[in-house]
C-alpha cells in the first residue's frame, strides 16, 4: 500500500496512491485489480445453470455499479493528472506524469518486474491520450466514432478545442478520452483470470510469473486475456444505472453509455490486429510501454532509447501502423521521459570540457528526435535541485558511441575523480562504468527537493 512520505512532494504521493488504486493489492480489496480478481473468482464458482434469484441479481448489479464507478473515477484522476487548460499544459503535465512513473520505478534489482507491472496500464493510458491528440492534429484520425465529436473543429483548431466550443470539448472528453483511458486500464486484466494464472504461475503457484513463456503457452494466454477481458467489460462492469429525472435525459444517458461501451470494445478488439484501425491508438502505446516498463528478465535500462527500433520492426511485419509509430516518435523522441542522460557540457568558447554532467529527460516534442529536452541534475559535478532546461545535442550526449569516444581522451584518474563526485558510495563506484552511457536517476529523484523537474525555470 502506498504510504505518505515526508520525502515526496504532494504530486509524487498522488502518483503512488493512484498506482495502488489501479494494480495494487490491499486488505480492503478496492483496487481495480482486486475487484477484477474478485469477479473472476466469483464467476469460476457460479454454476452455469444457476437461475439467479432476484436478491442475487440485485447484489450483482450493485457490484457492477461499484466496479464501473471505481474504473470511471480512476480514469478521471488520470485525466486530471495528465491534462490542463491548454494543449501545452496537457503535454507538460503528461511528461511530468510519465517521467515520475519512470523515476519512482526501480531500474535495477529484484523489484523491477513487479514494479513495472503495476505501473504499465497507467503509463499506457497517458500515452494513448497524447497519441490521440497528435493523430487528430495531423489530420490522421478517420475513425467515424471519434470524428463525429469533432464536427466543426478542424485539425488546426483541435489544440484549442475548449475555447472554440467548450460544450463540444467536454462531450469529446466524456465520450472519447475517458473510454480510451478505461480501455487502456483494463486491456490486460484477463491475465488475472484463474485459467491465465495457471499458465503464468503453474498449478501450485510456484512458477516465476515473469518468465518467458513457450509459444504455445503465450498464444493460449493471449486468447484467455482477450476473452476474459471482454467478458469482464460486458458482464463485470457493463453500463452504469441512470440517476436522473426526465425520460429524455434517460434516453440520452442510455445512448451515451452504450456508445462508450461499444467504443471500449472496439478498441480492445481492434488492438489485437490493428492494421489501419483505431486499435493502433491502444496497440502502439502498449508496445512502447512493454519495453520502457519491461517485466522481462532481460530488462536493461541502457537499452530503453532503442524502443523505436522495436516499434518500427512491429510496423514492418504489420503488427501496427507505421504512421502511428511515427506520430508517437514525434511526441516522445528517442529518449523516454525520466531517462537519465549523461552529457559533456561545452566550455565558454564552444570547446569540449574535461568532465561530464547528468540530466533528466523532462518534456515531449524535442525539435530533433535524437536531441532530448532535459533538466540539468548536476552542475560542475555537484547535484542540484534547481537546474535549468537544456537540449542535449548528439555531439554532447554520451549515449552515442562517437561522442563517448571523445571522452576517452580524459585520463583514468580524471574519470575516477568525476565518478567519486557523482556516486554516493564506494560500492556504487565499483559497479559504475568509468564512461557511463546513461545514469540511473531514481536515487536522485528520491529526494523531495529533486522532484520538481517540471517547474518553470529562468532558462
Amino acid at each position: 500500500m502506498a504510504k505518505d512520505s515526508p520525502h515526496q512532494t504532494h504530486y509524487t504521493r498522488q502518483i503512488h496512491h493512484l498506482l495502488a488504486k489501479v494494480y495494487g493489492r490491499s486488505a480492503v480489496k478496492d483496487s481495480l485489480l482486486d475487484r477484477a480478481i474478485g469477479y473472476f473468482e466469483q464467476e469460476e464458482f457460479r454454476p452455469s445453470d444457476d437461475k439467479t434469484s432476484t436478491d442475487k441479481s440485485q447484489v450483482e448489479q450493485m457490484q457492477r455499479t461499484e466496479r464501473h464507478s471505481s474504473l470511471l473515477s480512476l480514469a478521471l484522476i488520470i485525466l486530471e493528472l495528465a491534462e490542463g487548460d491548454s494543449y501545452a499544459e496537457n503535454n507538460r503535465k503528461s511528461a511530468q506524469f510519465l517521467g515520475t512513473l519512470q523515476l519512482i520505478s526501480p531500474t535495477e534489482g529484484k523489484r523491477v518486474a513487479a514494479s513495472n507491472e503495476q505501473s504499465k496500464s497507467v503509463y499506457k493510458a497517458v500515452l494513448c491520450l497524447r497519441l490521440l491528440d497528435r493523430l487528430i492534429i495531423d489530420g490522421q484520425m478517420v475513425e467515424p466514432y471519434i470524428t463525429k465529436f469533432l464536427s466543426g473543429i478542424s485539425p488546426e483548431q483541435y489544440s484549442d478545442f475548449a475555447s472554440h466550443d467548450n460544450k463540444a470539448y467536454h462531450r469529446f472528453v466524456e465520450q472519447v478520452k475517458i473510454p480510451l483511458i478505461m480501455a487502456a486500464l483494463i486491456q490486460d486484466v484477463g491475465n488475472y483470470h484463474p485459467k491465465a494464472q495457471t499458465i503464468l504461475v503453474g498449478g501450485d503457484g510456484k512458477l516465476d510469473v515473469f518468465r518467458t513463456l513457450e509459444v504455445k503457452q503465450r498464444k493460449e494466454l493471449l486468447q484467455i486475456n482477450y476473452r476474459e477481458t471482454l467478458k469482464y467489460l460486458n458482464e463485470g462492469i457493463g453500463m452504469p444505472i441512470f440517476i436522473g429525472n426526465t425520460k429524455a435525459e434517460r434516453e440520452q444517458f442510455i445512448i451515451d453509455e452504450q456508445d462508450k461501451l461499444s467504443f471500449i470494445k472496439q478498441l480492445l478488439k481492434t488492438s489485437v490486429n490493428p492494421k489501419n484501425t483505431i486499435g493502433n491508438v491502444l496497440k502502439v502505446p502498449q508496445i512502447y510501454t512493454s519495453i520502457i516498463l519491461s517485466t522481462k528478465a532481460s530488462y536493461n535500462y541502457k537499452l530503453l532509447p532503442k524502443v523505436f527500433q522495436v516499434l518500427n520492426k512491429n510496423a514492418e511485419v504489420g503488427a501496427c501502423a507505421q504512421s502511428v509509430v511515427d506520430a508517437l516518435y514525434k511526441i516522445t523522441g528517442m529518449f523516454p521521459q525520466g531517462f537519465g542522460v549523461v552529457y559533456m557540457p561545452l566550455g565558454e568558447f564552444g570547446d569540449q570540457g574535461d568532465c561530464y554532467e547528468y540530466s533528466i529527460v523532462n518534456s515531449f516534442y524535442p525539435e530533433k528526435a535524437e536531441q532530448p529536452n532535459c533538466r540539468m541534475a548536476t552542475r560542475k559535478l555537484t547535484f542540484i535541485g534547481y537546474g535549468q532546461n537544456t537540449v542535449i545535442k548528439n555531439n554532447s550526449n554520451l549515449y552515442f558511441p562517437q561522442t563517448a569516444k571523445k571522452l576517452a581522451t580524459l585520463s583514468k584518474d580524471r574519470l575516477n575523480e568525476i565518478l567519486e563526485l557523482l556516486s554516493s558510495n564506494s560500492q556504487e563506484r565499483k559497479e559504475l562504468d568509468l564512461l557511463p552511457r546513461c545514469w540511473h536517476a531514481n536515487e536522485f529523484f528520491s529526494l523531495k527537493a529533486h522532484q520538481n523537474l517540471w517547474n518553470k525555470t529562468d532558462s
